[in-house]
């Protein structure tokens, strides 16, 4: 393969990566190789709690969606975190 081909770009992800055929290639050798499952997840947010954390996805209106992103701007909150503040105080 010339350097033209391992500078090619193939795809871009959906943060704007540009993924090359070397690129591509080194991944595709890291999975063949296989991943030490030892050593916990590789990639991912974080566990909220000692599991598995479900996602949970609805829709609300742009007003509501408007509203609830300046008051978790003015807590120091993201979106997610103050859903699931409101959701935990609602099911208590």
């Amino acid at each position: 393969m010339s350097k033209s081909d391992d500078d090619r770009v193939i795809a871009v992800s959906k943060s704007g990566v540009k993924i090359t055929e070397k690129i591509a290639d080194e991944l595709a050798a890291e999975a063949e190789r296989g991943y030490d499952l030892s050593l916990g997840r590789r990639r991912g947010r974080p566990s909220l709690d000692h599991g598995v954390s479900p996602r949970v996805t609805f829709r609300i209106s742009g007003g509501l969606q408007e509203r609830a992103r300046e008051r978790a701007e003015r807590e120091g909150k993201s979106l997610s975190e103050l859903a699931r503040d409101a959701l935990t105080e609602y099911v208590k």
